[in-house]
């Protein structure tokens, strides 16, 4: 946000805003430290029952926020609210992160390990995150996996994942070229979609729950194309949650030979 804070270090008393970074958290070993976190923030559960949720990333509790008193709040560009976060910002240090890429995704767990004291850590789960990814991208090549797909993450209307987003690059890491020119987060109806001539439609978990009944629904409409359901989270989480993700890839991988 252009802004300089000077936060209590290392900070004692952490809001998460974002479920992807509230799970990076606990797996840097902030288990103390976290005293709040969003109604999302579900991973690891059995931490989240035991924290204040203090609302949606969309629709912060902003009262509840204060009276907790935190001395530092870890948000997102993309999932939070521009008026939430400068409201927040006018009485506690707020750090952003801003994610496109997988580079972007590892550069924001180092600074986010930098910033609560957890270097050592942080610096462990990229070593891991890297070399997995790496990996990916090898055996895609060498698999010849190249696949024209569409990735779907909402219904009524569709909407896809389009360029420039995260969920984008993690396609291309694994030999997928995403059919959807427009940026960011477009509607799209069957009918396009049909027009693509797209290869694989993939139906996100989240944030729309795609289930089995959905995907005759689309197979109907794109009869050429294979239809699968994939873990949303594998595609869009950018925390600790990459490290999980690298098995879900080689598995999926396996797939598309």
């Amino acid at each position: 946000m252009g802004q300089e804070i000077t936060i209590n270090f290392p900070p004692k008393r952490i809001i998460s805003v974002v479920p992807s970074q509230t799970e990076l958290l606990f797996d840097l070993g902030l288990d103390q430290e976290i005293i709040g976190l969003t109604k999302f923030c579900i991973h690891p559960i059995e931490k989240f029952a035991t924290r204040t949720k203090v609302g949606g990333t969309k629709k912060l509790n902003i009262d509840l926020i204060k009276d907790l008193k935190p001395d530092l709040i870890i948000g997102n560009k993309e999932e939070n609210t521009q008026g939430d976060i400068e409201e927040l910002a006018e009485y506690f240090p707020v750090w952003m992160s801003d994610i496109f890429t997988l580079d972007d995704a590892m550069k924001t767990i180092s600074e986010i390990g930098a910033l609560v004291d957890r270097e050592p850590e942080a610096s462990y789960l990229n070593h891991l995150i890297s070399a997995g990814f790496n990996d990916l991208k090898t055996l895609a090549l060498q698999n010849h996996i190249d696949k024209k797909v569409a990735y779907l993450i909402w219904r009524k209307p569709y909407m896809a994942a389009g360029k420039n987003t995260f969920i984008n690059d993690i396609l291309l890491l694994n030999g997928m070229t995403n059919v959807v020119e427009s940026e960011r987060y477009p509607a799209i109806t069957l009918e396009e979609l049909k027009t693509t001539n797209c290869e694989l439609v993939l139906l996100s978990s989240e944030p729309y729950p795609f289930g089995e009944k959905h995907i005759e629904e689309i197979q109907s409409a794109v009869p050429n194309a294979k239809v699968m359901l994939v873990d949303g989270e594998m595609f869009s989480w950018y925390g600790s949650r990459l490290v999980k993700a690298v098995q879900y890839f080689f598995e999926f991988q396996k797939q598309l030979y």
